[in-house]
């Protein structure tokens, strides 16, 4: 079994360990998994004030409209800086088997037909995730692997705003990639401390699984320092049991604190969708390649 790129196209702390410390932590497990598209207008309620991740440390469950533990209050706050981006891209055509035949051709000739002309490339248009790190430069943080033969580049906010992006650059070693767009005014998502993750923390994949759009699923961090996935090519690698799916790569994993640990970037799955067994390449490496890319400290 194999990784790929969690955009392939499916066949047809700082703020502190947040995550061990949660005495309702069984009540969120015991109910399901938190699966929850966060497009449309936000809901109203006693939930609705800015997330406090210091009330989850203090013991003190976060209420929702109707009582009860939610997580909509750290979603809202972090979900505008998650965007779609669209890739429109040109990829060599494979040769037509009929047309380098003589014989076909002669008989084309034969019979007065012209041989027809094929368009050398195929035009292609995937879709996959970023995060905003720098609102105001328009610095947006994907995957590279998404980007490849890119001709057109089109991000969209969860409001709905369409900008065209330019490639600034990417680091191959972490396959991530930094694309501009026009300054925005939003709250960009902070890069968290990778290195102090550990097996059971919380964490949420955010992002747009097989153009879906914009969609949160809640897990657990499986395992760090994962190696081997991609013949080694993308080195340590975190693994997470949230939903990752053709769509999320680029997208952010985010803690319980609303950092971004990860950016989420292959999967495995015998049929190109969730198995439970994705992964992300660590914040750390994240923050590494953005200053490699834009000089940015």
């Amino acid at each position: 079994m194999s990784a790929a790129p969690s955009h392939a196209p499916p066949t047809i702390d700082s703020a502190g360990r947040i995550g061990r410390k949660l005495p309702w932590a069984t009540l969120l497990l015991a109910g399901s998994l938190l699966t929850a598209c966060v497009t449309g207008p936000s809901p109203t309620g006693t939930d609705s004030a800015r997330f406090d991740p210091t009330s989850l440390i203090k013991g003190n469950p976060i209420p929702g409209s109707q009582g009860y533990p939610t997580l909509a209050p750290l979603l809202r706050q972090v979900t505008p800086a998650v965007v779609n981006i669209t890739v429109d891209s040109r990829i060599p055509r494979e040769e037509h088997p009929f047309l380098d035949d003589p014989d076909f051709r002669h008989f084309l000739d034969r019979m007065g037909l012209p041989i027809p002309e094929i368009d050398p490339a195929e035009r292609r248009r995937s879709q996959g995730s970023g995060v905003i790190v720098d609102a105001a430069r328009g610095y947006v943080m994907t995957n590279d692997h998404l980007l490849k033969d890119a001709t057109r580049i089109q991000v969209t906010l969860k409001d709905r705003r369409t900008f065209e992006a330019r490639r600034l650059g990417a680091d191959s070693g972490s396959d991530l990639a930094i694309l501009e767009i026009p300054p925005v005014s939003l709250r960009p998502l902070p890069l968290g401390d990778s290195d102090r993750l550990e097996v059971g923390d919380f964490v949420l994949a955010i992002g747009n699984p097989f153009g879906l759009g914009q969609t949160a699923t809640l897990g657990i961090v499986s395992a760090v320092g994962r190696s081997g996935v991609g013949g080694s090519r993308l080195g340590k690698l975190i693994q997470t049991d949230a939903s990752i799916n053709p769509g999320n790569s680029g997208g952010p994993l985010v803690n319980l604190a609303g950092e971004v640990v990860g950016i989420n970037t292959a999967l495995i799955g015998p049929t190109g969708g969730n198995v439970g067994i994705g992964f992300a390449v660590p914040s750390n490496r994240a923050r590494a390649a953005l200053r490699t890319v834009t000089g940015r400290r």
